[in-house]
């Protein structure tokens, strides 16, 4: 389950369906060109367009990451006083360490990975539908080049956030975290949109495989290393604004990273805007009226739609868990925290190319079926516990069962994802895929909530950090439970009104 969401995120969907048309608002239906540009795949076009988002991949999850393994310990807060303090509605008490007394064992008490989770989710969620009207108003180039200058700045400004952070505390890394956030949700339209515009048809499939592969590994490398750069940087037991201070050399690297990927970017082919004369409507920016009259009558479709934001509720849940688990219960580096959340993902990628041949033998409402109960099963596991806080799996027994983990979650959100595409009026398709993201978005930010909700409950009680995957098992349950689904991929019976500007 990666950030994506988060993903994971919209921009670097491990679960998008590599052949998938891409839907614009000028194309709401995803029809695919007939043919673009380029004719090969070894073009330099090309191989910049791959290098360019491979690298913003890898940076947005590297960054990521070594905020959140940062914002796991105590001695976490925006301004550093002797006395509780408050940010924003959060209050995060200062620990000994900070206070000159000798150091305490962490308890998670300081745990901030959900307001992590919310201030890099959010521009997703308000600025979508803008970023989606920008990619077809102007030449998707264009935004693709522009989107990663600004990541040059948004990792030049995490540079300076890092430093200050003795001074002002984590209130300049939240700042950054909002700014990247935004920069990836402008740069995932043109991403994702360029690829009809810039490739022939019989290149299409197999560019959209390597998209969704490259992006994969980029997670995955991304993720991983950022454990051992925060070892290499700051030593074990520093103290958390000393150590915040130190890691401006790994946000140095990020900003090396964005200008070579800036650079590739320069490769990709000049093409012209798919709609420059396209009116900024206010229904680009909400759910527009003909999919809530979809939605209202396809309860298949809508009881799919929600099933898929309680996937991404959890989904967004198990990265937080996950690390919390290896810094605060298990007590391990840094390093060996970033292989057990990197790992998911590979278990991501084996779960899918799995799920693809199964549904081959078997109907997708059976591989669904397995993916549920695989994720309440393992979050089940994960939860366990020993008399005196000892977690029953430790780091070794941990690390098959996140794969597991990550395969149940591909079983379940693969078909649903592809049902939701495919159920919709060909008229619809596109803005079905744009609701969905935008749902999925939420349900992310709501992780980070429902993070720091149970951070509370857990530190208050005196709870082992296993217990975040009790809850997310008891989450999940009434949907292994109760959802049965429909996965007829017919267009909807639904008599939708034609599409025009009042719709």
């Amino acid at each position: 389950m990666s950030d994506s969401p988060t993903a994971s995120t919209a921009a670097d969907n491990p679960y998008a369906i590599g052949d998938a048309a891409v839907p614009t608002e000028s194309d709401p239906a995803g029809v695919q060109p007939k043919d673009g540009p380029i004719d090969s795949l070894s073009h330099p076009s090309f191989v910049g367009f791959i290098a360019t988002q491979f690298f913003g991949a890898f940076n947005d999850n590297l960054f990521k990451q070594l905020l959140l393994l940062l914002a796991i310990p105590t001695a976490v807060a925006a301004t550093v006083t002797e006395t509780n303090l408050v940010d924003g509605a959060v209050a995060v008490e200062v620990s000994e360490d900070l206070a000159g007394a000798p150091a305490a064992k962490p308890s998670g008490g300081g745990d901030l990975q959900g307001i992590a989770t919310v201030v890099f989710g959010l521009p997703f969620v308000v600025f979508g539908g803008l970023a989606g009207y920008l990619a077809d108003r102007f030449s998707k180039r264009t935004i693709i080049v522009t989107s990663k200058v600004a990541e040059i700045v948004v990792m030049g400004l995490g540079l300076l956030a890092f430093l200050a952070t003795p001074m002002i505390g984590f209130a300049g890394l939240w700042i950054v975290l909002f700014l990247m956030g935004l920069q990836s949700t402008f740069f995932g339209p043109g991403k994702y949109g360029i690829m009809p515009e810039m490739l022939s048809g019989n290149q299409l499939n197999r560019g959209n495989g390597l998209v969704l592969m490259t992006t994969f590994i980029a997670i995955i490398i991304g993720t991983a290393v950022a454990g051992p750069l925060k070892d290499s940087i700051v030593p074990a037991g520093v103290p958390q604004m000393e150590a915040a201070s130190g890691l401006w050399i790994g946000s140095l690297v990020c900003v090396g990273i964005a200008v070579v990927g800036t650079i590739t970017s320069l490769l990709i082919i000049r093409l012209p805007a798919a709609d420059p004369t396209l009116k900024l409507k206010a229904e680009y920016l909400a759910v527009p009226k003909a999919m809530r009259t979809l939605l209202k009558k396809d309860t298949p479709l809508l009881i799919a739609l929600l099933a898929s934001c309680v996937f991404w509720l959890i989904a967004g849940l198990t990265i937080q868990a996950v690390n919390s688990l290896g810094k605060t219960q298990l007590e391990i580096s840094d390093t060996k925290t970033s292989l057990m959340v990197s790992l998911i993902s590979v278990g991501i990628a084996a779960g899918g190319a799995a799920a693809g041949a199964l549904s081959r033998k078997l109907s997708d409402r059976v591989v669904i079926q397995i993916g549920m109960w695989g994720v309440v099963a393992f979050c089940a596991v994960l939860a366990i516990s020993l008399p005196g806080g000892r977690h029953l799996l430790g780091f070794g027994g941990s690390i098959p069962v996140l794969m597991l983990l990550g395969a149940s979650a591909a079983f379940f959100a693969i078909p649903i994802q592809v049902f939701l595409q495919a159920r919709p009026p060909e008229e619809l398709k596109g803005r079905m895929i744009a609701v969905m993201n935008q749902a999925n978005f939420f349900a992310i930010v709501m992780s980070g909530v429902l993070y720091q909700i149970l951070n509370t409950i857990l530190t208050s009680a005196d709870l082992p950090r296993s217990t975040v995957f009790g809850a997310m098992a008891v989450l999940f349950l009434p949907v292994a439970i109760f959802y049965r689904p429909s996965l007829e991929r017919t267009i909807s019976p639904v008599a939708t009104p034609p599409t025009t500007p009042a719709n």
